[in-house]
């Protein structure tokens, strides 16, 4: 009855913008994840539902970020079985965070794709009959072939060395290739690669955020460079092993206290090798108390960088790293005030729980405007860029408009829509221009004062898809580009679509255009978003330039 209780308050909660499916999909899994095998019921088919909905809702990279958030636990096969299925990095997520019973795996194996087979076969504790069963799949761990015979022989790896001694194998082997290239000149190396051609400049990693084990061994970290650093042990005594840590981070990690500028030095792939310096926190279990790991980001010490990339070190970096410093204890506040919230420890007075409540929904506030910042910060610098897709512009104005319409309604203002004839096909991922839209029109229907009706226009020009849309009187009195500068302390509004405020929100919507090849842009009393029309409806490719080359050439006031 408590699961029951809480999945149908997990349910019914309302789900329009993004950032509340997210917070929905990490309650079902915390729910979902722990609960007996043998639940079922009416409430739990739904909740599976949602989430397999959620999952099918939320971007990919977002998707598996939740997954794989130290605090998910994953002992459901049946949660697990439908996280796999997904993309192939929610399902390495999804596998690398579950704990089943080595039954739970025999039987949920079989059903697994081949990517979470081969991902699941790299743990290094799993149960003998789980990996012979893997092995029999074809998803055994992969055979390295043996260093080349030369006069520097590779250390032997040992049987229970896991991924550590992979990586000692992997290097021992290019440099025995190397070795044996200048001894032998004119021959090639023991299965050497093709060296005719030159090999290609190593571009050496700057910084990257990283995710540990109990044991300090990175098992998440930034895609581009997982493939290098995922297995590697930070705080390793082995002299031997690819990385070298300073004796006060090994102190440090030992008592589980937070890391800052711990010295380490790394021998693995080029990108990575060198002197490294890390700060990171502990990570523990919201409920139980137990040490998980460390959360932390990498970065080269000045000294070790060239010039061009101190210089590259820009602002929207340094605001990235600030936001992983207060992302942590926002986190831990969050975690704490849902368990005493939610009676996870025992019965809690109302006031306590009304309390908790509160505490926890502020927290998740500023982790939903820790992720606008960043996305704007990322966006601004070029370090991420909208997804590619196709996008019926017309069809997601018209639901916004009428998901809009439980506040709009009795207040007696909202949106009229005009449409042209013709395709508002715009090219752009669906989520990607759904998440616009709304950030537009909720930000506009917020500060809109009541029995204010704006008037919306779409039409399809010159390669373009563009929307006008009238600015509210409270927005259209601000001068220039104080239209797109934010307000902290700014009153609260029954709607908003973030909590920098409208200006902020419209900057952010800009930032969202420019990387999808389009523009926002102000026009007095309006705004003009103009987007890369489709090639054709249903279809994805370039759009086609108009005569200036820019959606901007050629405008008049009229929008």
């Amino acid at each position: 009855m408590q699961f029951d209780d809480r999945l149908a308050t997990v349910l019914r909660a309302r789900t329009a913008s993004m950032a509340s499916r997210r917070t929905q999909l990490r309650q079902l899994l915390d729910l979902l994840g722990t609960m007996p095998s043998e639940s079922g019921g009416e409430a739990v088919d739904a909740a599976f539902d949602a989430a397999a909905r959620l999952t099918r809702d939320i971007p990919d990279e977002a998707r598996a970020a939740i997954i794989g958030e130290p605090g998910v636990r994953l002992r459901s096969a049946r949660l697990v079985a439908l996280l796999a299925v997904g993309d192939p990095r929610s399902a390495a997520a999804a596998v690398t965070s579950a704990e089943l019973t080595p039954e739970a795996w025999l039987d949920l194996i079989p059903a697994l794709p081949a990517r979470a087979r081969s991902v699941l076969s790299a743990q290094p504790a799993l149960d003998p009959q789980v990996r012979a069963l893997l092995t029999r799949l074809g998803a055994g761990p992969v055979a390295l072939p043996a260093a080349a015979s030369v006069p520097e022989a590779a250390e032997p790896a040992r049987a229970n060395d896991g991924i550590g001694a992979l990586v000692r194998r992997i290097e021992a082997f290019r440099k025995n290739r190397d070795t044996a290239a200048a001894l032998r000149p004119g021959e090639p190396a023991e299965l050497a690669l093709d060296d005719r051609a030159p090999p290609p400049e190593t571009v050496r990693v700057g910084a990257f955020d990283f995710v540990t084990d109990r044991d300090l061994r990175i098992v998440r970290c930034d895609p581009g460079v997982a493939p290098m650093a995922i297995g590697l042990a930070l705080a390793s005594r082995d002299r031997a092993a690819p990385v070298t840590a300073a004796p006060a981070l090994i102190a440090a990690a030992a008592r589980r206290q937070p890391i800052r500028r711990g010295a380490l030095e790394i021998v693995a792939a080029p990108a990575l090798a060198g002197a490294w310096l890390i700060d990171a926190a502990p990570w523990f279990d919201p409920l139980g108390g137990r040490f998980i790991g460390y959360r932390g980001r990498a970065r080269r010490p000045i000294a070790a960088l060239p010039e061009d990339a101190i210089a590259g070190d820009s602002a929207a970096e340094k605001m990235r790293q600030l936001l992983h410093e207060l992302r942590t204890p926002v986190n831990a506040i969050q975690g704490f005030a849902e368990v005493i919230q939610q009676q996870l420890f025992g019965p809690t007075p109302h006031e306590y729980r009304a309390l908790a409540a509160t505490i926890a929904s502020d927290a998740a506030r500023m982790l939903a405007g820790f992720e606008e910042l960043e996305r704007l910060a990322r966006l601004d610098s070029g370090a991420a860029a909208i997804e590619a897709g196709t996008s019926d512009l017309g069809a997601l104005v018209e639901a916004t408009i009428a998901q809009l319409a439980s506040h709009t309604a009795p207040r007696s203002s909202g949106f009229t829509l005009r449409r042209d004839e013709g395709s508002s096909a715009a090219a752009i991922a669906p989520h990607e221009a759904e998440r616009l839209i709304w950030r537009l029109l909720a930000t506009l229907a917020g500060a809109a004062a009541p029995g204010e009706v704006l008037r919306l226009r779409l039409r399809r020009r010159e390669g373009w898809v563009r929307l006008t849309l009238d600015l509210p009187a409270a927005l259209a009195a601000r001068e220039g580009d104080a239209l797109f500068a934010a307000t902290p302390g700014a009153v609260p509004q029954a709607l908003a679509a973030g909590m920098f405020g409208a200006g902020f929100a419209l900057r952010l919507a800009m930032a969202e255009a420019r990387g999808a090849g389009g523009t926002l842009e102000r026009r007095e009393a309006r705004l003009r978003l103009s987007l890369p029309a489709s090639v054709a409806p249903g279809l994805t490719g370039p759009a086609p330039a108009n005569s200036q080359g820019t959606p901007g050439s050629g405008r008049t006031n009229s929008g």
